[in-house]
């Protein structure tokens, strides 16, 4: 229920730091946050998106004296991936289901909840779980991108809902997970499908009303249908010429999912676009082709929307090499000539530094090892490029990468590849670049059953992996292959200053402060400073929880706080269970607050998993009807419960189910919805009974696997490959 028992002056505290100015908004907030130290007001801090804070009184010397100064209980636990704003005292939050805190920032009390009442059957849509990664702030309004694609203006003082609007057709697998821009009067919001098959674009809403203003597409659409009467317009034709075939029958993908920032020194947007859709490139387009705008950087006029430059970091991306992760403005010295400069750090395993002026590629060089396939030790990975060509900006492709006439290919980086939407910080004080990286692999191979599926499969084009192996040794040796790392990068020199192992993949994003302190959260659920220059770890807080999204700094009355929203949840723990640490997952999603000497109790969860029950001995069942099921489980299913079945335990671990110990019951979760209200689709349409039987037969085979390891048995199960080359995650 709302509740509003909270009055404040917009910008009063702003006022008493810059001297008196008239009310500032949207880019003007932003921008006066450069110049004080209290407030958060904005996704990245400011529209540079650095991450940077000037607060400087937590430092190397003292940061071993944090403590907990406040904590809050989220109304629900999974998939918190929000970067928290602060303004004038005031926090505000999301959690899954794009629910919205109001929270007083010194005490943790709580002011008011905008639950936007997201039909949780929209969550049958969302590929990488039903998260949000926060709120925009602007002229005394809050704005919620939900779910289900509204867009919602929120008065901030009383948390009662302004205006709202559709921004997603809604019969189509669209949701919204990013978080809003504000750029001078109006919203910028993306949306998330390119996994299901949609297309993409960026629309703009007056903030006053709600009224779009603009709309870019970032793929073409279908030429029988003449223009779009959008902003793209003048560029359709363009793009269209680096497609081939009826791309537009399966959208042609290119969401708009996460990164868009506003330069007010140019008054531009730029915006990242992600993958194509179906993956396979040539499913997607044959005959091949760039396939603009996917996988590039694109820059927008904010009045109009039109175009102004674009740079495609992977043409003709085939291996869900999304270029929608953070977008980092500065201004470097380059070769003794000052540069205003994106900074930018793909999944593609890339940095790239592009002047923003003109949209030219100043640099490029690799963050996780790449090299020509021929230098390429047998058996291990193939980089999909070994260095990017300065002369034309395009990358040096190894051809075996992209699995052409029949052949498969284990390539890197893929997945949330060498760095997924987690933000990355730059500090203007050590001039270097933070990164949360990774290196994941995955087994490519053209489907030649490929066929469009309807909706909640994921439009891939490639063969799916069946079981995991039920070695046990093995699988614990997997999540090694997955291990991730904070690196710390000169972006003039293009290359690694330091280096800190982080264990487990999908680690959280990063906050850097004139303290000269780097701050971020492992999977594990430890919270960690290091030290700006050296790498060396400072402090450490076992949070039991990830904060993907990304600490904050602010202050209120002199006194300087850290603050975390954790929630385990997100593609990499829905997917990717093997790669988790299953005894830190959390039932709670939590905002956590910390300063020097902070005492406040801090309240742990026991994580302890319930014990296998005893698992059904189903009748027919045959080892090539586990294999079966498994591929057919790894095609519908895997994306929220898990490959192999292996569940990272934010939606139910279907091995523990009580519903595998019935057909019946079983058919009508599956087939019939009988848990549509929590997300779960109804695949009837799409599964046939006799496959929703096999996929019964693959979860009860893994349950008996799990069941006698629990019990001290030789763990076995009917039927798995005994080479396992894994499968592949998207990050949306």
């Amino acid at each position: 229920m709302l509740r509003a028992i909270h009055r404040f002056r917009f910008w009063a505290g702003l006022l008493a730091v810059v001297g008196a100015l008239p009310a500032m908004v949207g880019h003007e907030a932003a921008r006066a946050a450069a110049t004080s130290n209290s407030d958060w007001p904005s996704y990245g801090r400011d529209h540079a998106e650095q991450r940077f804070s000037p607060d400087r009184q937590i430092g190397t010397g003292n940061v071993k004296q944090l403590g907990v100064a406040w904590s809050y209980n989220m109304r629900t636990g999974r998939g918190v991936e929000a970067t928290p704003l602060v303004v004038n005292g005031v926090m505000y939050v999301t959690s899954a289901w794009s629910i919205v805190y109001a929270l007083d920032a010194k005490t943790g009390k709580e002011l008011w909840v905008f639950d936007p009442k997201v039909d949780h059957a929209v969550g049958a849509k969302s590929c990488c779980d039903a998260v949000n990664r926060g709120v925009a702030f602007a002229d005394g309004r809050v704005f919620d991108a939900a779910l289900d694609g509204r867009l919602i203006a929120i008065d901030a003082q009383t948390g009662r809902s302004l205006w709202q609007t559709q921004t997603v057709d809604a019969s189509q697998p669209y949701v919204v997970t990013g978080a809003p821009c504000v750029a001078k009067g109006l919203v910028l919001i993306g949306n998330s499908g390119s996994d299901l098959g949609v297309r993409g674009y960026l629309s703009a809403y007056h903030a006053n009303t709600g009224k779009l203003a603009w709309r870019f597409y970032a793929v073409p659409g279908n030429p029988a249908l003449g223009p779009d009467h959008a902003a793209s317009d003048n560029v359709m034709a363009m793009a269209a010429k680096t497609w081939h075939g009826k791309w537009w029958t399966q959208g042609g993908g290119g969401a708009v999912w996460d990164s868009i920032t506003y330069d007010p020194e140019l008054d531009r947007v730029y915006f990242g676009v992600g993958n194509g859709a179906p993956w396979n490139a040539q499913i997607r387009s044959p005959g091949g082709g760039d396939n603009l705008f996917i996988a590039s950087i694109v820059a927008v006029d904010r009045k109009t929307g039109h175009y102004i430059w674009h740079y495609q970091e992977t043409p003709g991306e085939t291996w869900d090499s999304e270029s929608t992760e953070s977008i980092v403005q500065a201004k470097l010295r380059i070769r003794g000539k000052i540069h205003r400069v994106l900074m930018h750090a793909p999944k593609n395993g890339f940095f790239y530094v592009i002047d923003r002026d003109s949209g030219k590629l100043l640099s490029a060089q690799n963050i996780v090892p790449m090299a020509k396939t021929a230098d390429t030790p047998k058996g291990k990975p193939i980089s999909w490029a070994y260095g990017i060509d300065m002369k034309t900006g395009r990358p040096l492709e190894n051809i075996e990468a992209r699995f052409l006439n029949g052949a498969s290919a284990v390539v890197h980086p893929v997945g949330p590849g060498a760095h997924c939407w987690q933000p990355m910080a730059y500090s203007v004080q050590t001039g270097l670049v933070y990164i949360p990286v990774q290196d994941f692999s995955g087994l490519f191979a053209t489907n030649p059953h490929y066929k469009p599926q309807p909706p909640y499969a994921r439009a891939s084009g490639l063969k799916v992996a069946g079981a995991i192996p039920d070695n046990q040794e093995l699988r614990e040796s997997l999540p090694k292959r997955m291990a991730a790392r904070l690196v710390a990068w000169d972006p003039v020199a293009q290359k690694e200053v330091w280096r800190v192992p982080m264990g487990f993949a999908g680690n959280g994003g990063v906050l850097t402060t004139a303290g000269n302190l780097v701050f971020e959260s492992e999977s594990t659920g430890n919270f960690e400073a290091f030290d700006a220059l050296t790498g060396a770890k400072l402090w450490s807080f076992d949070a039991q929880a990830t904060a993907q999204g990304g600490p904050i700094s602010y202050q209120i009355d002199g006194v300087q706080y850290i603050a975390i929203a954790i929630g385990n949840g997100g593609s990499s723990w829905l997917a990717g269970g093997l790669g988790v640490p299953h005894q830190k997952n959390v039932p709670v999603g939590r905002v956590v607050v910390f300063r020097l000497n902070g005492n406040a109790p801090y309240r742990r969860i026991n994580t302890a998993l319930l014990p296998v029950p005893l698992p059904p001995v189903i009748a027919g069942s045959t080892p090539e009807l586990v294999a079966h099921g498994a591929k057919v489980f790894n095609t519908y299913c895997a994306g929220c419960h898990g490959f192999g079945a292996i569940s990272g335990d934010v939606t139910p671990d279907l091995r523990r189910s009580g519903f595998i110990q019935d057909a019946d019951a079983f058919a009508s979760v599956v087939t019939e919805g009988a848990l549509l209200q929590n997300g779960m689709p109804r695949f009837g349409a799409a599964i046939s009974n006799p496959d929703v039987e096999s996929i019964r037969i693959f979860l009860a085979s893994e349950a008996h696997y799990l069941y006698d390891l629990q019990n001290g048995k030789t763990a076995t199960s009917a039927a798995h490959p005994k080479d396992y080359k894994g499968g592949v995650t998207g990050g949306q």
